[in-house]
Order: C-alpha cells, then structure tokens, then sequence
C-alpha cells in the first residue's frame, strides 16, 4: 500500500513537471509595441493597417461585437476621417429591430457579432489574454517585461509551423504559442495577403503585430487617457508627500532636540 501510494505520488509530479515543462516551451514573443511603458501611445498608422487586416483576413468570422464604429475617428485610436468612418460601416450589415430587417451600418452601430459558432469574438481578446504569461496566471511577464495579450496574439498568428494533423474527423494545425500546441483554426495569414495603403511589406509578422495593435486599442481603447490620468494622480501625491514631509519637519525641529 505504501508504495503504491509513493509510486502514485512520483507519477502525479512527473506528469505536473511535464506540464510545466512544455508551459515553458510556448513561443511567445516580446514584441515591442508603441503603446507599452507608462508613456506609449497607439500608433495610429498601425491601428489603421490593423483594421486593415481584420476586415480583410479576420472579420469573415470573428467579431467586434463592442466596438463601435464612430470610435474608429476617436484621438488615440486608427483617427479615420468622419466619411471614411461612415464609408467603412456602410461595408456591413446589422439587423435592424425598428425595420425587422437588415440595413447597412452607420457609425452609431456596432461591428457585427462572430459569425461562425466557436469562432470567439475579438472585442476583449487582446485584455482577456493579458495575464497569460506569469506563472499560474498571474502575467509576471507581464509586469517585468510588458509581455500581454498583444504579444500571445502576434505571437499565435505567426507561430504556425506547417504541420498538420487528423483527430477525431477534425484537422489540427501545429502552433507554438498555443497551449496545447495544435489548434483547431487554420493559418489565417500568409505572406502578402494584403497590400498596405502606405506599401509597408506586408510579412506574416508585421500583419500579426499590426492587428495584435488593433485589438489591444479595441480592448483598451481609453488606454492613452488612464495612463495621462495616472500619471497625473502619481505627480501629486509625489507632491502632496513632500509637503506633509516639510510640514512636519517644520511643525517638529523646534521640540526634536529639546532637552
């Protein structure tokens, strides 16, 4: 009995060693993105080839279901012109519960939800996988080294290996930065599978680091404002510290060395 209970025992940790042990072998590169640090600011060139990406590769099954298409002219986002705005919502349809039918959509509206079941929605993924690299899912990487949702999302669509496989009537593709290392969705990217408005190449890592930007601003699209705000709430009480100092030291030198 004993030694089936040590055997046991040994077993359990050689399996929780190994799942340590591949947790460590995922790819997942640390991009350097504009928007990181306490002053990074989105790229708006780079939200814009992201948007790009998205509604020429992405949308055809993921969503954005809280996202709003005026936000697409908001300072600190993609910064489209009013009619480019209203233009590119005219380019999707949205049921319409007035008119019990669809219509296209105005810039009020929002994007349209995933269309394919499973196939999850886009609007949060980016800050839903921001605490994916720390140990037990405290995002450690995250705080040290910047590491978050952008870098797992690049990180995914460029890690694609080539290799494929058959299980249970399904095909599952190889990738490095997934848990697990196969994944249910096929490579949705390839080399210059779009062609960029301002002729940036357009390689399976810029396009992969350009729509983690698009939807790291989808899921944080006030980031710019919290950092000024908090950045500002940093500098008083940096300020309001030193005055309580000098205050006291003032109200205290007369009776510190009394005797």
């Amino acid at each position: 009995m004993f030694k089936k209970t040590i055997l046991s025992a040994l077993v359990a940790v050689g399996l929780s060693t190994g799942s340590i042990a591949f947790a460590v072998e995922r790819q997942i590169e640390d991009f350097d993105f504009s928007f990181e640090g306490p002053f990074g600011t989105f790229d708006k060139f780079q939200l814009q080839r992201g948007l790009q990406v998205y509604t020429e590769v992405c949308a055809a099954c993921h969503g954005l279901q809280y996202v709003a298409f005026r936000t697409l002219g908001d300072e600190g986002g993609p910064e489209l012109e009013a009619d480019q705005v209203k233009a590119y919502a005219a380019q999707f349809d949205v049921y319409d519960a007035d008119l019990d039918e669809d219509r296209a959509a105005k810039p009020a509206d929002k994007f349209p939800m995933s269309g394919f079941d499973g196939a999850p929605d886009l609007s949060l993924m980016a800050k839903a996988r921001a605490g994916f690299s720390g140990p037990y899912g405290l995002g450690i990487n995250q705080v040290i080294k910047g590491m978050g949702g952008p870098e797992y999302i690049a990180s995914l669509l460029s890690g694609y290996t080539g290799e494929e496989k058959e299980e249970a009537g399904s095909t599952f593709y190889q990738n490095t930065a997934f848990p697990g290392g196969w994944i249910a969705m096929a490579p949705p990217l390839e080399e210059d599978l779009v062609e960029f408005r301002d002729g940036r190449e357009a390689s399976v890592s810029f396009m992969a680091q350009d729509v983690a930007a698009f939807l790291m601003w989808t899921a944080e699209p006030k980031m710019m404002v919290r950092k000024e705000t908090g950045f500002l709430v940093f500098v008083f009480l940096v300020f309001l510290a030193s005055l309580l100092y000098l205050s006291n030291k003032r109200l205290w030198a007369p009776h510190k060395y009394k005797d």
